[in-house]
């Protein structure tokens, strides 16, 4: 099968696969690990709820204000190393994120697939009117209408956006190449996304905890930045 620097040599059409422990090294917590966003808190699934912005938005925004957003937060050598591959003459690279802080964006990488979307999109749910983040994180009280803006990210019990699911399964089963990076892939659908592989495309999987996946594939069980710069 190669090494990892060998199959991104020898692929034309690469999708990464990212989760939480991409942006961890810029300073941004996952969610369940020992010192996550979800650690130590009271039922956290449902702050992050369609039920608790419909019904406490206050609460809703109170934790997400204070908890999700790091604004200040820089890209690390991950999201560089695959903005860079997706520069080179000849690739076609797709990424596709669980993320939802925009740090591939703010890296370069342009075909980037916002599973769950992004914080750093928000609208009033009352008028519609796109709001800038720098205003939600004022206010979550729209000035112009006084309706309730919220951030353009997946919550819980809500669909993702087919668009998403679109642009992810078109990636997916054209990909001669695919590696999973700072995920467990445990969560669905996005866990479910190399079932649509093609045939005889070849899997990484880049994590400091060993996955388990049900097809061959390749495990670099070690840190992502230390693998990416070596790249």
């Amino acid at each position: 099968m190669g090494t990892l620097a060998e199959s991104l040599a020898s692929s034309e059409r690469i999708v990464f696969l990212t989760g939480a422990g991409v942006s961890v090294p810029s300073g941004i917590p996952d969610y369940r690990s020992k010192n996550g966003l979800y650690t130590g808190r009271e039922n956290p699934e449902y702050l992050l709820s369609a039920t608790c912005l419909r019904n406490e938005p206050d609460k809703f925004y109170t934790f997400v204000r204070d908890n999700m957003y790091y604004p200040a937060a820089e890209p690390n050598a991950i999201h560089e190393k695959m903005a860079e591959i997706e520069r080179r003459a000849g690739k076609q690279v797709t990424i596709v994120t669980q993320n939802i802080d925009g740090l591939h964006a703010k890296a370069g990488s342009r075909n980037v697939v916002e599973f769950h979307g992004s914080l750093y999109r928000c609208h009033c749910q009352k008028c519609g009117m796109t709001v800038c983040s720098e205003q939600y994180l004022e206010s979550d009280k729209h000035k112009n209408c006084g309706g309730i803006i919220r951030p353009e990210v997946v919550l819980y019990e809500e669909n993702l956006p087919e668009d998403a699911i679109n642009g992810a399964l078109a990636a997916i089963t054209k990909a001669d190449l695919i590696i999973i990076v700072g995920t467990s892939f445990k969560v669905s659908p996005f866990c479910n996304l190399t079932d649509y592989r093609k045939s005889g495309s070849t899997v990484f999987a880049v994590n400091q905890e060993l996955l388990r996946l049900p097809f061959q594939y390749t495990m670099i069980q070690d840190d992502a930045v230390s693998i990416f710069k070596e790249l």
